[in-house]
C-alpha cells in the first residue's frame, strides 16, 4: 500500500481538513483510501473513520517503535494510504511528522495557510523543504497543499512562485462549512461532529488527486509479529468498554487483544452487564460528561465486585478515572465512580499534562512485570486526590503521571493509569498471557 504524509507548518493549520477533503478526492476518484494519523491523537482519527468508513492507523515510533509502527501501518487496507501529520512538520520532543514520514520513507505534501500570501506560501514551503537538510531528517518534502486559498490569481500565484522541485497539489477553499467544533482535549469526535460531505466535495474539487497518487510510495515492509486468531476459538475473553465515554482506543489494541482473545464489548453508560470474561479493559475517553449515568447504571458495581474477586482490571485516562472513587466536573457535580481505586477525581480548567512518557514498573500487575517499561502518551484535564493507602505501579522514567512522581493506582488486580498504550507497547501483554486466577 502506497501512501503520502499531509504535513502541517504548524498546528492549527488545517489538517484535518485537508487531510478528509484528499480522503474524500480519493473516494471520488476510485480508490479506496487507508487514513492514519502521525502521533498519539484519537479525535482526529475519529473523523477519518466517520468519512471513509475504515479505522485510521495510528503511527508513532515512540509508542510502537519503527518496526511496531511499520507492521501498524502494513495492517491497513486500501490501495493508498493518507497519514496527518502532528502539529508542525519538525514539531515533537519524541514522535514528529517527520519522524514518522523518514521512519516510512513517505513523501511530504506540505499543508500551508495561503490565506494572506501569495509568494510568502512558496517562500514557507521552500525553507520547511531546506531545513530537513539542515537538521539531517531524510524526508522528502513533494510539494504543497494550499488551505484558505481562493482560486484564479491567487492559486496562480502561488503555483508560479514555487521552485521546480516543488509541486502544486491544489488548494482547500475558505468555507465555514469546513470548521470542526472543539473543546476540552480537542476536537468533537467525528461521530459527533462530522464535516458536510457535500463542503468536503466541493473541496475535493480543487485538489490534484491524481499528481499526489503519482508521488505516493511504499514502506518498507516488516515480518508480522506474534499471533493473529481474529479471536476466533479463543480460550481467553477480554471484556473491553466502548462507548461515548471510552472511546478513545487505537485500533492496534484490539487487534492485539483479538489476536489471542476473543473481545466482548460493553457499554458502561448504557449500564449493560459486564461480559464474563478474563479479564476487563477500560479504555480513555470523556467519562467526565457522563456522570450521571456512570454512577446511576450499575455497571461500575460490577466492575467493583470483579476487581474485588480478582479479575485483572485496566484502566486508561479515563479507565483510571471510573475506577476511581468520586469524579467532579467544572461545574461543581461530583458522582460516584467504582470506588476500587482510592483517589478522588476532579476535572480543571486546563489540561495538566500532555507530552509523551516512559513508566517503570516497580511491581508486578496486570500491566507489566516489575522492572519493566511501558511508553505511551498522557493528554488529560483531571487531577487526582489520592487516599493515604494509594499504591502506585509505576514510577516516571518521563512525564507527569498521577503525582509527577508516579502512575498505574493498584488495588486487588486492578491498575489505573493516565498513560494510553499502542498495542505494540507490550502493554497489553499480561492481560491475554496470564489468566485471572493467577495474576
Amino acid at each position: 500500500m502506497e501512501g503520502v504524509v499531509l504535513a502541517g507548518t504548524s498546528s492549527g493549520v488545517g489538517k484535518t481538513v485537508a487531510t478528509l477533503a484528499t480522503l474524500t478526492a480519493l473516494e471520488n476518484a476510485g480508490h479506496q483510501p487507508q487514513p492514519a494519523k502521525a502521533g498519539p491523537d484519537f479525535i482526529d482519527p475519529s473523523h477519518h473513520e466517520a468519512l471513509v468508513d475504515t479505522p485510521s492507523r495510528t503511527l508513532d515510533p515512540w509508542l510502537a517503535g519503527e518496526d511496531g509502527m511499520r507492521r501498524t501501518y502494513w495492517r491497513g487496507a486500501g490501495d493508498i494510504c493518507v497519514v496527518e501529520g502532528v502539529m508542525g512538520l519538525y514539531d515533537g520532543s519524541k514522535t514528529s511528522t517527520a519522524a514518522v514520514a523518514e521512519g516510512l520513507d513517505l513523501p511530504v505534501v506540505l499543508v500551508v495557510d495561503a490565506k494572506a500570501g501569495m509568494e510568502s506560501v512558496a517562500a514557507t514551503a521552500l525553507g520547511f523543504a531546506q531545513y530537513a537538510d539542515r537538521i539531517g531528517v531524510d524526508i522528502d518534502v513533494a510539494g504543497i497543499l494550499a488551505q484558505r486559498a481562493h482560486g484564479g490569481r491567487h492559486a496562480d500565484g502561488i503555483k508560479d512562485a514555487l521552485p521546480e522541485d516543488l509541486t502544486y497539489f491544489g488548494r482547500i477553499p475558505p468555507m465555514s462549512d469546513l470548521e470542526i467544533p472543539d473543546r476540552h482535549l480537542g476536537l468533537h469526535m467525528g461521530s459527533e461532529a462530522g464535516l458536510d460531505r457535500d463542503a468536503l466535495s466541493t473541496a475535493a474539487e480543487t485538489i490534484d488527486i491524481q499528481r499526489m497518487v503519482d508521488v505516493a510510495r511504499e514502506p518498507p515492509e516488516v515480518a508480522p509479529q506474534g499471533n493473529d486468531s481474529d479471536g476466533v476459538a479463543a480460550d481467553h475473553r477480554i471484556a473491553v468498554a466502548q462507548d461515548s465515554a471510552f472511546c478513545f482506543t487505537y485500533p492496534s489494541v484490539l487487534e492485539r487483544l483479538r489476536s489471542e482473545a476473543a473481545v466482548e464489548p460493553f457499554s458502561p453508560v448504557a449500564g449493560d452487564p459486564v461480559p464474563n470474561a478474563d479479564a476487563v479493559y477500560l479504555p480513555g475517553g470523556y467519562p467526565e460528561l457522563h456522570g450521571e449515568s456512570l454512577e446511576t447504571g450499575g455497571t461500575l458495581d460490577e466492575i467493583a465486585r470483579r476487581a474485588a474477586d480478582g479479575v485483572p482490571v485496566y484502566g486508561e485516562c479515563g479507565g483510571l478515572m471510573a475506577l476511581s472513587e468520586s469524579l467532579t466536573t467544572t461545574d461543581g457535580d461530583t458522582y460516584e465512580m467504582a470506588g476500587v481505586l482510592p483517589a478522588e477525581i476532579e476535572m480543571q480548567d486546563r489540561y495538566q499534562a500532555l507530552d509523551h512518557v516512559e513508566l517503570e514498573a516497580q511491581s508486578d500487575t496486570v500491566a507489566a512485570a516489575s522492572g519493566e517499561h511501558r511508553r505511551g502518551h498522557e493528554f488529560h484535564y483531571s487531577a487526582a486526590t489520592l487516599g493515604s493507602d494509594a499504591s502506585f505501579a509505576f514510577d516516571m522514567v518521563r512525564g507527569d503521571g498521577i503525582d509527577g512522581d508516579h502512575d498505574g493506582l493498584t488495588e486487588y488486580n486492578t491498575v489505573g493509569t493516565y498513560c494510553h498504550c499502542h498495542g505494540e507497547s507490550g502493554a497489553f501483554d499480561r492481560l491475554l498471557a496470564v489468566p485471572s486466577k493467577d495474576i
